[in-house]
């Protein structure tokens, strides 16, 4: 700005009393941080939106230290801060290494994409991180013989409901379908299973959901209706299982601040480090591919490198918790 100084502007406004949209702007940003829940969901879904791509709201925190430079403000400055704070309190400890701690279990959960040109190589890459267990999602019919051929050797067991499959090097036992579906979709939608798997450390139940696609159209803003009602189907059935350790992977099209999917979070624990973002894989944004537990703390959480797919894999660690 010409003429301005950290003193006094050709206005005669000192230092502290400029600046204030910046100040201003800072202060919202931060509190979306913080308290994104209290943002209503409108016609529209803002609320959810917001939710999708909250962690990008920290790019706000360099471009508002900017201007507040070009104002030479030292309130603007002051309250860069606060999106600063509030987003390393929020996010920062997901940047953090976690501690190499022992783990009884590593999974790997992969939407594969139902266009995927190469699946035998797709399954090779996700043997790579030596997993326990991996769950699929889009498996077609034309490509689940490549899938078997490819990962029966290491992992004996295995089990497919429509287009989601568990493959496992432990014994799986009870396993069925869950019926996901929302409303007015064709009875041919299977997207969920559940099954027990029988590990050296205890049996675990694993469920594989892949949940339906939010869309972002004009008119109707962000559409995750469907989205939201399987979420709170996969919520009963989650509530409803016996087994004390329990084990969620999948494609939730949704990320774990998003309020769409509370029927699942309210019930199960996220993992603590690792931003792990999975979407779109050429250029990821945010991670929809989850891994999530209930008395198995998640460790640890990363991507694996590209596939034929438009989703990243996503693996984990988990570390089983005493039986209640």
């Amino acid at each position: 700005m010409r003429g301005a100084r950290w003193g006094r502007d050709d206005r005669g406004r000192s230092t502290w009393s400029r600046g204030r949209a910046v100040a201003g702007f800072a202060a919202l940003v931060a509190w979306l941080i913080v308290f994104h829940a209290t943002v209503p969901d409108l016609p529209g879904r803002p609320g959810s939106l917001l939710e999708t791509f909250l962690p990008w709201l920290g790019l706000a925190v360099p471009v508002l230290a900017a201007a507040a430079l070009v104002r030479r403000s030292a309130t603007a400055l002051l309250a860069v801060l606060l999106p600063a704070m509030a987003w390393g309190g929020h996010f920062g400890v997901l940047l953090v290494p976690g501690p190499a701690v022992r783990h009884d279990l590593t999974v790997v959960q992969h939407n594969v994409s139902d266009e995927n040109p190469d699946p035998t190589g797709t399954a090779r890459a996700l043997m790579a991180a030596r997993p326990d267990l991996i769950a699929l999602e889009e498996v077609t019919p034309t490509a689940l013989p490549a899938y078997r051929a490819a990962l029966s050797a290491r992992y004996p067991h295995h089990e497919v409901r429509g287009t989601v499959g568990l493959w496992s090097a432990h014994p799986l036992t009870d396993v069925r379908a869950l019926d996901i579906r929302p409303q007015g979709v064709d009875a041919g939608w299977r997207r969920g299973l559940r099954a027990t798997a029988t590990t050296p450390r205890g049996d675990v139940a694993v469920y594989v959901a892949h949940l339906p696609s939010v869309r972002l159209t004009p008119g109707r803003g962000f559409d995750a209706a469907r989205r939201d009602e399987s979420a709170e189907l996969l919520g009963a059935a989650l509530a409803a299982e016996r087994l004390d350790r329990v084990v969620l992977l999948g494609d939730l099209n949704g990320t774990v601040d998003d309020r769409g999917l509370d029927p699942l979070t309210s019930r199960l624990d996220t993992a603590g480090t690792g931003l792990a973002f999975s979407w779109p894989a050429a250029a990821p944004l945010a991670r929809i591919d989850q891994v999530m537990s209930r008395r198995t703390e998640v460790v640890r959480v990363w991507t694996l490198p590209a596939t034929g797919s438009d989703h990243l894999p996503v693996a984990a660690h988990l570390t089983f918790q005493p039986s209640a």
